[in-house]
């Protein structure tokens, strides 16, 4: 054994060490193991380097930047309403429809933001259905994963997959090239899913639903502008754009309540609607040029002024304001800004926001300029002042983001740009467009993600240039000379989807994709399908709920112990295996259609 592979593999020990163990962060982990390298000469500090600059890297940050795009228009979010809508109310019926549209959500977007746009979604769908929680995340964790297949550029394992083989000479993969395989393990995971659903758990889950959903419902009032877009549309259409957390509870046309006024009726300029709405859709609107906060509207403009922000201060005990209404509040001028809406945990509020009289824990939310605010955090009348929570979702956009997204995956299957440019083309225009504004786009990149992928290539490129992964698909090649190309590809799958329950999808294939290349260049075969199954297991192997951070995300309000994951995962991904080998070996090895056929 040669020093570079000793030295290699003392790094090597020493990187899973530190990954399986978590002393450090994962991405902090992968510049230790990049130092390593280059300290000991196993790399020069180009190769160490090159990671940054990869491709890989670069779409894997574009990704982030445009999911955040399609989130901050409201795109991704009225998919999930959708879905929610869709899903009816047995519980078949839920998983039938949630399972596909989560999954083709995934493919162009990250895995992990889905499943958590979709969790309270799908826990206040089982709440107000009667259904167990625990029998709908689940489902929709594993449809997040099994999409992530359908396209190269939503798992960073593919992406990495596509770096080995261009950097082998087996030529790399186009952005389509496992859609095939995906849609055949959405397929099955589905069928497996209906059929075996009696063994998920029935547990009511910990979703915090009420808190969850009076937190979310701020009392405010809408004044529909004149020239407005909105004027004499139905309610209804302001209501599908707001999402389903807005409801109405008074509309008052020329002063007067109206009840005789409903969804199908049209909206006026001038007209005040009475609402409870979400944080998010409170913070939106002054961003749409057809909709303002009466409030607002009425104390300090029209409310597009630059500097002026929403904060949240809450009214503590023995404070002065307690038993007082907004209104004398606001003709008082003891508060320095507009009171724009108001959050109350339990009791009824008045019909008008301005009749409303305060209590000891009401939250309100204040319009107004920063300068104005310094005063106000000082006063004995409030607890605390805190940043308001909702970020503004620019719903006036969201044609505009999808067309964004139609033009980067139409640039990549034509052939006009690289993936890499198509992607931060698509990125850079969905910042300079103002579908999401700069700092929120930094925001939505996973810097973790990031850095360790730049930091695992060069862990790829060292056991490859060291000759380890000849060394170790050597050691294997003795065992698996006479099998055939079925069986073989099983045991990369199986592999990779043991080790992903240690390490990352992106460490598992930087790992095993050299040896998967040079075990596939002994064997005289093509080195595309063992390298696709390998990134395949280390995607789709559902054994752990530590194997996916969508399944974290579940794990507690879907109160789920480990040993579900373990009694559903397992057998689902023994049969996703054998679909991988199966489709791997059709698409790339001329195989037959049958998985024991021939």
């Amino acid at each position: 054994m040669a020093l570079d592979q000793i030295l290699f593999l003392l790094i090597l020990a020493g990187g899973l060490y530190l990954f399986v163990s978590e002393r450090v962060r994962i991405d902090v982990s992968a510049m230790l193991i990049l130092l390593a390298l280059v300290v000991t000469g196993v790399l020069d500090s180009d190769q160490a380097l090159s990671g940054f600059a990869s491709e890989p890297a670069i779409i894997v940050a574009a990704v982030f930047v445009i999911s955040g795009g399609l989130a901050a228009t409201g795109i991704t979010e009225h998919i999930g309403q959708w879905i929610g809508r869709a899903a009816g109310k047995s519980e078949a019926r839920a998983i039938a429809v949630t399972m596909p549209a989560v999954a083709a959500m995934a493919s162009f977007t990250h895995h992990v933001m889905v499943t958590a746009m979709m969790l309270p979604i799908l826990t206040r769908f089982a709440k107000a259905n009667g259904l167990s929680a625990s029998r709908l995340l689940m489902p929709m964790s594993f449809a997040a994963s099994l999409g992530t297949t359908l396209t190269l550029v939503s798992a960073p394992a593919f992406l990495l997959a596509d770096n080995l083989l261009e950097r082998s000479g087996s030529g790399g993969l186009d952005i389509f090239s496992i859609t095939p395989i995906g849609i055949a393990l959405v397929v099955f995971g589905l069928a497996y899913m209906l059929l075996a659903r009696w063994m998920l758990p029935k547990r009511s889950g910990k979703d915090g639903g009420d808190e969850y959903l009076r937190l979310d419902r701020y009392r405010t009032e809408l004044l529909v502008v004149k020239d407005s877009r909105w004027n004499t549309r139905p309610l209804g259409d302001l209501q599908k754009a707001l999402g389903d957390r807005f409801r109405l509870v008074a509309w008052l046309r020329d002063d007067k309540r109206r009840s005789d006024l409903g969804k199908d009726n049209p909206l006026l300029s001038g007209d005040v609607l009475v609402v409870e709405a979400s944080a998010e859709a409170l913070a939106s609107f002054h961003d749409d040029p057809g909709i303002v906060l009466a409030p607002v509207a009425r104390f300090g403009g029209r409310g597009d002024d630059k500097e002026s922000q929403l904060v949240q201060a809450v009214i503590g005990p023995g404070s002065e304001f307690i038993g007082r209404s907004i209104r004398e509040l606001e003709y008082s001028r003891q508060v320095d800004a507009v009171i724009a809406g108001l959050w109350r945990r339990d009791g009824e509020i008045a019909p008008r926001l301005s009749d409303a009289r305060l209590r000891e824990g009401d939250l309100l939310v204040l319009w107004g300029k920063p300068g104005d605010f310094a005063d106000l955090a000082a006063h004995h009348g409030f607890l605390m002042l805190v940043p308001f929570a909702g970020e503004a979702k620019r719903r006036v956009r969201a044609p505009l983001a999808l067309a964004i997204l139609g033009a980067t995956i139409a640039a990549v299957v034509t052939g006009w740009l690289s993936a890499p440019m198509a992607f931060l083309a698509g990125a850079v225009a969905m910042v300079a467009l103002r579908c999401v504004e700069i700092g929120q786009a930094y925001r939505s990149i996973d810097v973790r993600v990031y850095v360790m992928i730049a930091g695992v290539i060069p862990l790829g490129i060292a056991m490859e240039q060291s000759g380890t992964a000849k060394l170790l698909a050597d050691g294997l090649l003795p065992l698996v000379h006479d099998w055939p190309a079925l069986p073989i590809l099983l045991v990369m799958f199986t592999a990779a989807a043991l080790l992903t329950q240690i390490l990352s999808d992106s460490a598992t294939t930087v790992l095993l994709g050299p040896i998967a290349v040079a075990l596939a260049d002994s064997l005289g075969m093509p080195a595309v399908p063992f390298v696709v199954c390998t990134a395949l297991g280390a995607v789709v192997a559902f054994l752990t709920p530590i194997g996916h951070h969508g399944n974290l995300l579940i794990l507690g309000p879907g109160q789920y112990r480990f040993a579900d994951f373990l009694r559903i995962g397992a057998p689902l991904t023994i049969l996703l295996a054998f679909v991988c080998a199966w489709m791997t070996r059709w698409l790339w090895l001329g195989g037959p259609l049958l998985p024991f056929g021939g």
